[in-house]
């Protein structure tokens, strides 16, 4: 299945593209992965265009292919907190979120190895981000 058109800005997508090159020799599917993502994303200034689309420090809410809603908080490695909600994005979820907007679905593979569908259901950026 294709995957849908992400948005990145630039100030994310250069830090997450060091990040990534930084792992690739530790943990190379991770560090592939998330490359991967970089690369087909549309790399744009802050600004308007990125409205309401996952970036990060963005908090997301979405629904599973299984029904169930969640909130997360997409984060960098060392911010992570998975009780509190926030998502690295070296896990395979966190990597699916980002740059994605309401209403987008997109098909992942979880560290077990399972497939699953989550889609977007809203975003929002922290306060005095959104739309800069």
């Amino acid at each position: 299945m294709s995957k849908p058109s992400i948005v990145v800005n630039k100030t994310d997508h250069a830090r997450l593209t060091q990040l990534a090159n930084g792992l690739l020799d530790r943990k190379p599917e991770m560090a592939e992965e998330l490359l991967m993502e970089l690369e087909r994303a549309r790399v744009v200034e802050k600004g308007a265009s990125l409205q309401g689309t996952v970036q990060m420090g963005a908090t997301v809410g979405y629904e599973t292919n299984d029904g169930q809603a969640r909130t997360v908080t997409l984060v960098y490695p060392a911010d992570a907190d998975i009780s509190q909600g926030k998502v690295s994005i070296l896990t395979p979820i966190g990597t699916a979120l980002l740059g994605l907007k309401a209403g987008q679905s997109i098909d992942w593979i979880a560290n077990d190895g399972r497939s699953h569908r989550l889609t977007i259901v809203s975003v929002e950026m922290p306060e005095g981000e959104a739309g800069q």
